[in-house]
């Protein structure tokens, strides 16, 4: 069996499963989030009933993090309705933006996006906020109401987004009912060349078999290609999985996989057992396919999906009105500091926004010096306008007010997962999605650039 089928067998208490069986799965990990929570308790309470309680308060992770730096009335009242039902509930892992139990959300437009506004239990990004946590753990089941849960994939994991009504039946039962999806395997060999990352990989591939090319399939990847990058990196890989239709993508077990997740459950608390799976000497694919890392350049996808593939290098003549880095895919700590690589020292030419995935990147780029200065006042004076306030913001677009959203038609280059149209805000603009090696070479020529003219 392929890792996807050994886990789904393994959670239905199966000896063996194929594609195309329907499955009853135990659940591990049910996320929410402030966009879907509200309707997805909704849901629990119109078909449980509203005195029910969840099916286990330890397996239930919620994380307002989309609509959240807004004065938008509705969106902050969103986070209120997670709050009383984690009130409700007794639930454990509740990463509120407010510290009062009991209190209401409110942003503060008059103290402007770029300072802190939130209190100690903020995380971020929910999909970067797990595995921090400790919430992320090899060969189990993870659904998320959000279609990027699938970055969890990177950890060994079945996990792959839902909607509302799956998530509220979980929520009552700790189960689901999965159709077992076909497999393709992507086999990396080789190492990626300087001013390549874990970005253009993934880019490269949904050009190569199209943005539904891998539509409920399973996307697993192998090779020693793969055991050469670091858990940022799959994850990266593992996020945009459904920018290719999949159902899930899912990288095998190895020590690196092993340390990082030891560390984050002892950090926070979190169970610490887990059982990988391994890859078996015999699978069937539906489709297989070995790419050379080596031989990779840094790559966009162009307006209008994230198939549209073009080299950075023959997209010269784009010219650019606005720069982007942050989201799951490319706000982590690493993603920043390859920006930082590149722009160190210069200035940037266009408007660019910066918006850390988590509170932990924040602190992460204050406290790394480069020659007695941190990489956060790096950033800024090189022009690029950070916000602590760690959050999804304008990959999704969101409220009018959303820190970095594209009120007007215009080109954007982004280090985020998605770009259809009205994806970042106006339904004209056009979104140009890349590394964060190619988004700020990009920044500090005003048009795509290739990031290799500054990377070497």
């Amino acid at each position: 069996m392929t890792l996807t089928e050994k886990i789904l067998a393994r959670a239905s208490g199966k000896a063996h499963v194929a594609p195309g069986d329907n499955v009853w799965v135990n659940v591990d990990i049910l996320m929410t989030h402030d966009v879907c929570g509200p309707g997805t308790i909704g849901v629990f309470k119109r078909e449980f009933g509203k005195t029910a309680k969840v099916w286990d308060k330890s397996k239930v992770v919620i994380i307002p993090d989309h609509y959240i730096f807004t004065a938008d009335s509705m969106s902050n009242r969103n986070v209120d309705i997670l709050r009383d039902f984690v009130n409700e509930q007794e639930l454990p892992y509740f990463y509120d933006v407010i510290d009062d139990p009991n209190g209401h959300w409110h942003f503060d437009a008059s103290r402007g996006q770029l300072k802190k506004q939130y209190g100690s239990h903020f995380t971020g990004v929910c999909h970067t906020t797990l595995p921090w946590k400790g919430h992320t753990r090899p060969g189990e089941i993870l659904f998320g109401t959000d279609s990027h849960t699938c970055m969890a994939g990177a950890f060994n994991q079945f996990a792959t987004g839902i909607g509302n009504t799956d998530a509220g039946f979980i929520l009552g039962t700790g189960k689901l009912l999965i159709k077992v999806p076909e497999t393709m395997r992507f086999y990396l060999e080789g190492e990626m060349s300087p001013g390549v990352m874990a970005k253009d990989v993934i880019l490269h591939v949904i050009g190569d078999i199209g943005f539904d090319g891998a539509t409920y399939r399973a996307m697993q990847w192998e090779g020693l290609g793969v055991h050469t990058m670091s858990m940022d990196d799959r994850m990266t890989i593992a996020n945009m999985a459904i920018e290719a239709g999949g159902k899930n993508g899912i990288f095998p077990y190895d020590e690196k996989t092993g340390d990082y997740v030891r560390d984050r459950v002892r950090e926070n608390g979190t169970k610490s057992e887990f059982e990988p799976v391994e890859v078996d000497a015999e699978q069937s694919f539906i489709y297989d396919k070995t790419f050379d890392l080596s031989k990779l350049e840094p790559t966009v996808a162009m307006h209008p999906d994230p198939g549209n593939r073009e080299l950075a290098k023959n997209l010269g003549d784009v010219k650019l009105d606005r720069a982007y880095i942050g989201s799951c895919t490319g706000g982590k700590t690493s993603d920043f500091l390859a920006f930082a690589e590149v722009i160190r020292g210069k200035s940037v030419k266009i408007d660019t926004f910066g918006v850390p995935a988590t509170t932990k990147v924040v602190a992460e780029l204050k406290e790394t010096q480069w020659d007695g200065k941190s990489v956060w006042d790096i950033l800024e004076g090189a022009g690029v306008r950070m916000t602590e306030n760690a959050s999804c913001a304008a990959c999704l677009g969101g409220p009018v007010d959303t820190f970095g959203r594209m009120n007007t038609p215009m080109n954007c280059i982004s280090a985020t997962n998605r770009n259809f149209p009205g994806r970042m805000g106006h339904k004209e603009s056009r979104v140009f999605l890349a590394s964060p090696y190619t988004v700020a070479a990009s920044a500090l020529t005003g048009h795509i650039t290739d990031p290799r003219e500054f990377v070497s």
